[in-house]
């Protein structure tokens, strides 16, 4: 097997995918998603990523990450460079049903993890109807 240094098109290509993604690999942050009960669960990979160089903003609403991934040192000759280097940032937008103030983060072998839970407000509840013949409960 031999090894081409450089191809100028390939890496204009995989320079492409890595800015603007593809359907089966999103750029630079992919993540998932999904309901646990009263919270929702959103996980990130990114691996090579520091601890200390994550960053987490909530603005109106907002939820900005942002990582960082070390340059390579420039003294190694590369054979293939494929993993995209730099600061990268993601947003999500949160609804008025998540409590953007109890968010808890968590970062483990490459994954971080966020824990936002349902607001109060948006969770289920019970209003009691009062009548001339007793108290009933119905699920509002």
């Amino acid at each position: 097997m031999m090894l081409m240094r450089t191809d100028p098109f390939r890496d204009l290509d995989r320079w492409t995918q890595q800015v603007s993604g593809t359907a089966a690999r999103p750029a630079l942050m992919p993540m998932d998603a999904w309901r646990d009960g009263d919270q929702f669960i959103v996980e990130f990979d990114l691996p090579g990523v520091a601890e200390d160089s994550l960053d987490l903003d909530v603005e109106r609403n907002v939820l900005t990450v942002h990582a960082r991934r070390p340059a390579l040192d420039q003294s190694r000759e590369m054979v293939s460079a494929e993993r995209p280097r730099g600061v990268f940032s993601r947003q999500l937008f949160l609804g008025d049903t998540l409590d953007a103030e109890q968010i808890q983060a968590s970062y483990h072998d490459g994954v971080l993890r966020l824990t936002i839970p349902v607001a109060e407000k948006a969770k289920p509840r019970r209003i009691k109807v009062a009548s001339g013949h007793g108290d009933r409960v119905i699920n509002a």
